[in-house]
């Protein structure tokens, strides 16, 4: 039931968590630097410091801009304690950062339309307050009372950018459009993570080409930190109901959040949510107190330790209000041990001494798996390891839909992919001109010389591959047809020169086919380095990247080489040496069964190549469609596809030759 899928040792730097003369940690720092720019796109990591980013370049701009007003929105009010007021100038800043308690609308319990009063209050020319902080709720009701050129001559930051949608019905993404249209407003966004769950993206493509990206990785931030030196993502696979797995998957003996499955989930079990709080705790041990102040309960384990146990799926307000309170204040590491949650403990929620964070069920949303992890990822003094599991129910062949429970497994690959890529350090790519124009010394390691490799050739592309390379990478592996081809073990041919340069067409449609090619090239190149387990050296002393049982030789890179593998393949691998044969049989059949929707483009390149090669091995008989092997399905589902076209073209309709 075990299985790691991402295991990366940091260096521990310090850089992430360090601060200049500034008083700017790395992160910060990068973002101050584009502080020229009137729209800014911030996508870093949760606990990187994106709160304080955008109080030094708040006061810069109304210092420097001509900007005369701030307003912060936060998705919730928990949140809005990040910008409470903050003392900068004594780390060498030159102004402090300070909110008004009447214009911090985050505090107390006020209806909204005592917010949205005092935020008119606090642009009318008659304030003379410079900065308001309030929930994106209130910044979407204050905008729909407000004439939008009120807006004008202020900057708007957004954080957790996230909940934005280029959807019509998108309250929030309406604003942004709006002040881009219709004000000089200056925006900033932030965001902790690199993709939406919904297929929808954040911004429409023109509007999101107009904002100057900051990307600061969660490898930057990991490897940059004092202590946290080693971080796990795995999956964990049951059989029936979560609950009779839990004391074989929770580990008491470490500082927990525990993400139970809401009501309506698959993962949900009929005890309820309140039936499955009890489960857990029966799981750890015995309740032996309950603090009624806060709500804590010690509960004493079977070897006669103590723990502290937060019940955050208590809906009673009274309830829930004290232990968030108690939570909130939390100042040592033996304050608190196990936190059980449903809906919050997510975005935003800071305990720094949490080493694991145990999710039961599939998330809709990367997005929520991205913040979960961020859970677990706080630096701080004693903690070297953090652990991100995922529990996840085995499909069935006995399931009434045993295609939702695949489409489960195909979200985990999707998800430990992802992560991997964005948490793993990235190589440098040089072109063999390049490299000779260049003298590289042994700081220079991670830097790899790929023949064939296209320069980049425009600014487009430069700023794809230096800033957005980890966001495409979110959207090529959220792709339906790449999602399957990649658990189906197609041919990595397709998946790199046909279904890749779909996506980047979708995502950039200005970019030309050659920088189309450029941007591919980088992408299959840099999740094939990460997804390798290893860099060999051999005796002689060169350098080889071990992927799966392959060898390839760092010195010999051809771009060609690359693009016979698939860059998708080694979670995958993991997680099948962890699952028994039947359970991938049903996955593969179910995969099977489901129409695939190949393109023209791949129909011609599996005939082209693969298909002739088959034929000519298997003395002139064609592949079937019900052959075992997934490939073979494949070249049949090519052929058919080519001989469909071929009947249509005799009958008079248009073929396009190729």
């Amino acid at each position: 039931m075990d299985n790691t899928i991402v295991n990366i040792s940091y260096e521990q730097t310090g850089l992430s968590s360090g601060t200049d003369a500034l008083g700017m940690r790395e992160m910060q720092a990068k973002v101050y630097a584009a502080r020229q720019h009137q729209y800014l796109l911030v996508k870093a990591p949760p606990a990187s410091g994106k709160s304080r980013a955008m109080m030094f370049v708040a006061l810069y701009k109304m210092a420097e801009q001509g900007v005369r007003k701030t307003i912060v929105a936060v998705p919730e009010k928990s949140i809005g304690g990040s910008f409470k007021n903050t003392e900068l100038k004594r780390y060498g800043f030159f102004a402090d950062w300070q909110v008004a308690p009447y214009f911090n609308l985050c505090g107390g319990e006020e209806g909204e339309q005592r917010k949205v009063a005092r935020f008119k209050e606090f642009l009318s020319a008659a304030s003379a307050a410079k900065t308001l902080v309030c929930t994106h709720a209130t910044l979407r009701y204050a905008f729909k009372e407000l004439p939008t050129e009120e807006f004008c001559g202020t900057l708007v930051g957004i954080d957790e950018f996230h909940h934005t949608s280029a959807d019509a019905g998108s309250g929030l993404g309406e604003v942004v459009r709006s002040l881009m249209e219709h004000t000089d407003a200056h925006i900033l966004a932030m965001t902790g993570s690199y993709f939406r769950g919904d297929g929808v993206p954040v911004l429409r493509a023109e509007d999101e080409a107009r904002f100057y990206p900051v990307t600061y990785n969660y490898y930057q931030q990991l490897n940059g930190y004092r202590y946290l030196k080693n971080l796990q993502i795995g999956y964990k696979f049951y059989q029936g109901k979560y609950t009779d797995v839990l004391p074989q998957v929770i580990d008491s003996t470490k500082k927990t959040i525990v993400h139970i499955p809401s009501v309506n989930a698959r993962a949900a079990t009929n005890l309820g949510k309140y039936g499955e709080v009890e489960a857990i705790i029966n799981a750890l041990g015995r309740v032996v107190h309950t603090d009624y102040n806060t709500t804590v309960k010690t509960v004493q384990t079977p070897d006669g330790r103590l723990l502290k146990v937060a019940d955050l799926v208590e809906d009673t307000p009274e309830e829930r209000n004290a232990i968030q309170n108690y939570l909130r204040n939390i100042r040592h590491r033996d304050d608190m041990d196990i936190i059980i949650a449903l809906g919050t403990a997510k975005e935003g929620f800071d305990w720094q001494w949490c080493e694991r964070c145990l999710t039961i069920g599939v998330r809709g949303s990367l997005t929520e798996v991205v913040q979960i992890i961020g859970r677990c990822t706080r630096d701080c003094e004693g903690k070297e390891s953090a652990e991100f599991i995922n529990l996840i129910a085995q499909p069935e062949a006995s399931q009434d839909n045993v295609s939702v429970a695949v489409n489960d497994f195909l979200k985990a690959i999707t998800a430990s992919l992802l992560m991997e890529q964005v948490m793993a350090p990235a190589w440098n790519f040089k072109t063999v001109k390049e490299a000779d124009e260049e003298e590289y010394g042994s700081g220079h390691r991670r830097t790899l010389v790929v023949e064939g490799l296209k320069p980049l050739s425009s600014v487009k592309t430069r700023m794809i591959v230096d800033e957005q390379l980890d966001d495409l990478k979110a959207h090529i592996l959220q792709d339906d047809l790449i999602m399957k081809a990649m658990a189906t073990n197609s041919y990595a041919e397709t998946i790199n020169r046909v279904l890749i340069p779909k996506v980047i067409r979708e995502r950039y449609p200005s970019l030309s086919d050659d920088e189309v090619e450029e941007v591919r090239q980088r992408v299959v190149l840099d999740t094939v380095t990460k997804n390798c387990a290893e860099v060999v050296v051999k005796p002689d002393g060169n350098r080889f990247l071990k992927l799966s049982e392959r060898f390839i030789d760092l010195d010999k890179l051809d771009i060609n080489v690359i693009d016979s593998i698939n860059p998708f393949q080694r979670p995958y691998e993991i997680l099948s040496k962890k699952i028994d044969k039947q359970v991938l049989k049903i996955i593969q059949d179910t995969i099977a069964e489901q129409k695939y929707d190949m393109g023209i483009e791949e129909a011609i390149l599996l005939c082209k190549g693969p298909l002739k090669a088959y034929v000519a091995a298997h003395d002139g008989v064609l592949p079937k469609l019900d052959d075992p092997d997934v490939k073979v399905q494949r070249l049949a589902q090519a052929y058919l596809i080519i001989r469909n076209k071929a009947i249509r073209r005799k009958q008079g309709l248009e073929w396009e030759e190729k």
